[in-house]
């Protein structure tokens, strides 16, 4: 019997390792290590500064549904690899593997810039979301100028803009609007661009958005420093704010770091072919976001990543798994899915409103590309936070 080692729980990690055990059924014993015993559904944090999620809503024990999957789960941190040897370390002794799986995921850089981590809010985990919500208690007793955006270098520009107008309906659901200048400031060449080279009528969409929402913003700026009360722009300018919100750039985590044998970038982020195999050892893959992709359009005055999200972190995971198996059973025609033509399928929450985005492939070139507002309701974001949250409860990894 082959042992399979997972590292991370999220999204690709909990796929590719029931996925494999599914398949493989005796023939494979799959271990999961994570840090952390809970799955949280990451998307559904920009509503828990608002109070229209809770934690305990989008988030849920893994061991249990690992192991009806029979799936061992061990909660632990793993430290660093040795691939020559096949072993990980870990704060809890050695793993040995015949394959590994890097689905670790991404680390937030908070130095990138003088002030983000000290004068600067953060939606991305749990107690930067909390921390946020009560930070706006606060501030909607004396409100003011607010910054809302990324940093330089930046990937997940779609969740900043998701809070943006999620946070301008509640400024006016607190009857506070009035009191607030709201800016969005972006290093995007243009409003809508993403991350992907944009999307067909996306820039007059947001721009359509922030003119009816009276909303100021900057495109082509970094950030030079968050201060207490403004933020200084790499143009030299300063907006005073009384509530800033920014993500930061994300850089591969501490474990890919700390293994220098790995074929990896400078910041941490695993070198692998179509197929998620390491380019340097046959019997390592990555998934999600711990996967270096490159960048598909050409930088414009301030630099930014693409996104990394929750669809195509469940497509990779699945690839992986299938093309281990395929390798087991002597099989060396494997499964390509470039990061670039996977799907292109999100939906973007703004405020009880959204725009479904749909394409065939995430990057350019495109045959479909839509993107389609909804100004009724956000049920389409709403459904499929259900759905994900039940198929993942129920250990239902095969399902889209």
């Amino acid at each position: 019997m082959k042992t399979t080692l997972v590292i991370g729980g999220n999204f690709a990690g909990m796929t590719a390792a029931m996925e494999i055990k599914r398949k493989a059924k005796d023939q494979q014993r799959v271990i999961l290590l994570d840090r952390s015993q809970n799955f949280l559904f990451i998307p559904s944090l920009i509503w828990i500064p608002f109070g229209r999620r809770e934690i305990r809503d989008i988030s849920f024990k893994k061991k249990e549904i690992l192991e009806k999957r029979s799936v061992e789960f061990v909660h632990t941190e793993a430290i660093n690899v040795d691939p020559d040897i096949n072993t990980v370390y870990t704060k809890d002794g050695e793993f040995q593997y015949d394959d590994l799986v890097v689905c670790t995921g991404p680390k937030v850089d908070y130095d990138c810039v003088p002030g983000l981590r000290e004068n600067c809010c953060y939606i991305g985990h749990p107690d930067g979301a909390m921390h946020t919500r009560a930070t706006l208690e606060e501030f909607k007793k004396n409100p003011g100028p607010i910054v809302i955006g990324s940093t330089q270098n930046a990937g997940c520009m779609g969740a900043a803009y998701e809070f943006l107008f999620n946070l301008e309906k509640w400024l006016r659901e607190q009857k506070i609007r009035k009191k607030v200048d709201l800016y969005w400031v972006t290093p995007e060449d243009y409003l809508g661009h993403f991350g992907i080279d944009g999307m067909p009528l996306g820039e007059s969409m947001l721009k359509a958005f922030m003119k009816m929402f009276n909303i100021h913003y900057r495109t082509e700026v970094g950030i030079q420093e968050v201060q207490k009360d403004k933020v200084i722009l790499s143009t030299g300018e300063e907006i005073e704010s009384k509530f800033t919100m920014l993500m930061p750039q994300f850089v591969g985590v501490d474990f890919v770091t700390n293994s220098p044998k790995l074929d990896a970038t400078e910041n941490g982020y695993m070198i692998v072919g179509d197929d998620y195999r390491s380019t340097k050892y046959p019997n390592v893959w990555a998934a999600g976001t711990a996967v270096e992709v490159a960048l598909p359009f050409t930088p414009g005055k301030v630099p930014f990543s693409i996104p990394k999200t929750g669809y195509p972190a469940d497509v990779t995971g699945k690839v992986v798994a299938n093309n281990i198996l395929k390798v087991m059973k002597g099989d060396t025609n494997l499964k390509k899915k470039p990061w670039g033509k996977i799907a292109g399928i999100c939906i973007m929450d703004a405020g009880k409103k959204e725009v479904i985005i749909l394409s065939n492939n995430l990057f350019r070139p495109r045959v479909i590309a839509l993107m389609i507002p909804n100004v009724i309701y956000d049920f389409g974001k709403v459904l499929f936070e259900k759905y994900f949250l039940w198929k993942t409860k129920r250990g239902y990894s095969w399902l889209p």
